[in-house]
């Protein structure tokens, strides 16, 4: 995403679905793959005539007398059968229940009940059902659960009562039955239920929100791969803690007296530091910082930002934060590292959800270090993930302004350009947008990232093969960036529907790089659609455990736990979407 978290992504930057096919990402649910194929069609089925978008608030069977014997009056009623009589009493209910007087309702079903004979477990399956109905209507959610477990048991796809029971166990807050119920309707209506579609998003969001905070409060902090840090450090160029040690921090007093200069480093813990980031020796880094720091050194602002720098990487936004707030309260240190650390803050607030504590930051660091290109760059970043894409263009604009060789910020200029064309459907500027990628690897023919997001905006285009041929280009470009080879295994996916060749490409990311979540996120959303649930749940969970933020985090859970309730779903009433 942003500074904050990871360099951009040719996906992740963009607000775009990481992938087109996956648990239906950027739309109102995430549950199994075969909804995927099953959401374009109409998303408001009637169901036998009745229920249409279904708030399912009815009790079922006609509220005036049946035809035929069931219709027989008062003095044949002894000559009626129980189920008859059943009948009778479940259709005064229904008429109690239309007006209102629930009390009523429920003796006459729970009448129907008693007189049903076991046998008729369907008639019978109804009358809990709508028992359970007039309880609702009460907010006695503890007995609409029990009633409704009555008729799931009698009858284990039952729709109604399975949402019923759902709307019921989350107002208990069982959330992870809830989710296992309306998981099961989501399948039996073939995802195409607006309301039950909505419950179970909803409940999955819950449920990520509420393991992610847990999880990521005790969670272990992890040092990112070596290609994820250069990659990422790489995304600043006026960014004085990332330049090479020779370039920054010895002083002119120091270049005259060499041997000086050499006990300097020996004793100050940031020129160390900086010593460690050349040799990608990443863990001593923070401990380095600290030694500056608590020593009270030249390069107290610069460990700082380093340390929080690497706060940040490693996912302990807590422990970065008051670091960069001194930085950024030192009116005496040097512009340019206040202004990269209100980038990184910003940075860290969008991810927090926090937009305008973001758009504050970027604004102060734009005011303060007007001629910075960094701040610009990663201001546009943010404008494209809030959706303001002319402010982004605006501000890659003025990147590029400042430095022409930008060739990353370029590039991202096109990529916002082409979602606005895309998204506002309009075919001359998407071609517009997409000369204007050719453009760019004509004149810079070494920049990945312009073939990535060019990649993107081809596959968007269904133009497949010339998509693979860029995602190509960057392999050769930067072979040892796992991402790139995520973004080509989906590409066969979509293009060929080559599974094999898809996983066989997201292997090689984890092998190239072991901690690339996106690779495990992404193998497991394929195996959920293969219906191999338990492999994707493991998938899932690695994910979770190198998730650089808590709001990562809560995403992969809410994918795991659509996973786990498909699994409980299947055992308990042998459902199960369509798969690849």
């Amino acid at each position: 995403m942003m500074a904050a978290s990871k360099p951009v992504e040719p996906q992740s930057a963009s607000g775009l679905p990481r992938w087109q096919l996956a648990l239906l990402v950027g739309t109102p649910i995430v549950l199994g793959v075969g909804a995927v194929y099953l959401w374009n069609r109409s998303r408001t089925k009637e169901k036998d005539g009745k229920e249409g978008d279904g708030e399912r608030k009815a009790p079922e069977g006609s509220a005036s007398p049946v035809q035929g014997q069931r219709s027989a009056p008062n003095a044949e009623h002894e000559n009626m059968s129980p189920l008859d009589r059943a009948q009778a009493a479940k259709n005064k209910g229904n008429k109690y229940f239309k007006a209102g007087k629930y009390e009523q309702a429920i003796a006459c079903y729970t009448e129907a009940i008693s007189m049903c004979p076991k046998e008729q477990k369907t008639d019978l399956s109804t009358f809990y059902q709508n028992r359970a109905a007039a309880f609702e209507q009460q907010m006695k959610w503890t007995e609409v659960v029990l009633d409704c477990t009555q008729a799931v048991e009698l009858n284990p796809r039952y729709v109604k009562a399975l949402f019923r029971r759902a709307k019921a166990l989350e107002r208990l807050d069982n959330k992870k039955e809830c989710l296992e119920d309306v998981t099961a309707v989501c399948i039996l209506e073939a995802f195409q239920n607006q309301q039950s579609m909505l419950l179970a998003d909803k409940v999955l969001k819950q449920l990520g929100k509420e393991k992610a905070k847990e999880k990521y409060k005790n969670r272990e902090p992890l040092m990112p791969s070596p290609q994820f840090i250069k990659s990422y450090f790489s995304s600043f160029t006026d960014d004085i803690i990332s330049q090479p040690l020779q370039k920054g921090e010895k002083k002119d007093e120091d270049k005259d007296k060499e041997g000086e200069a050499a006990e300097v480093s020996e004793s100050s813990g940031y020129l160390k530091a900086k010593q460690y980031m050349e040799e990608e020796n990443y863990d001593k880094i923070i401990s380095e910082c600290t030694k500056e720091v608590e020593s009270g050194g030249r390069y107290t602002a610069e460990a700082l930002l380093l340390r929080a720098t690497f706060y940040l990487l490693i996912g302990n936004a807590t422990a970065a934060q008051p670091d960069l707030d001194k930085v950024i309260n030192m009116q005496n240190a040097n512009v340019k590292l206040r202004a990269n650390a209100l980038i990184k803050r910003g940075s860290m607030y969008m991810q927090q959800q926090q937009p305008q504590l973001s758009t504050q930051d970027f604004n102060l660091a734009a005011d303060i270090d007007t001629r910075n290109a960094d701040v610009y760059h990663h201001r546009g970043q943010l404008k494209i993930l809030l959706d303001q894409v002319e402010e982004a263009v605006g501000d890659f604009d003025e990147c590029i302004q400042l430095r022409p060789d930008s060739a990353l910020a370029q590039a991202q200029k096109c990529f916002a350009l082409y979602r606005q064309a895309y998204t506002g459907n309009n075919p001359a500027q998407v071609q517009t947008a997409m000369d204007g990628f050719e453009d760019v690897i004509r004149r810079f023919p070494k920049c990945a990232e312009g073939y990535a997001l060019y990649a993107q905006a081809l596959t968007d285009q269904q133009q497949f093969g010339k998509a693979d041929e860029m995602y190509d280009k960057c392999i050769d470009l930067e072979p040892d960036n796992a991402t790139t080879y995520v973004h080509k295994g989906l590409l066969q996916l979509q293009w060929k529907q080559d599974v094999d060749m898809g996983l066989e490409l997201i292997s090689k990311a984890i092998e190239i790089d072991n901690k690339c979540d996106f690779a495990y996120e992404t193998m497991g959303t394929i195996e959920v659609q293969r219906g191999n649930l338990d492999k994707a749940i493991d998938m899932f969970n690695k994910a979770i455990n190198l998730a650089k933020s808590e709001m990562e985090m809560a995403h992969l859970y809410s994918l795991c736990d659509a996973a786990y309730a498909q699994t409980e779903v299947a055992r308990k009433y042998g459902l199960k979407p369509p798969t690849l």
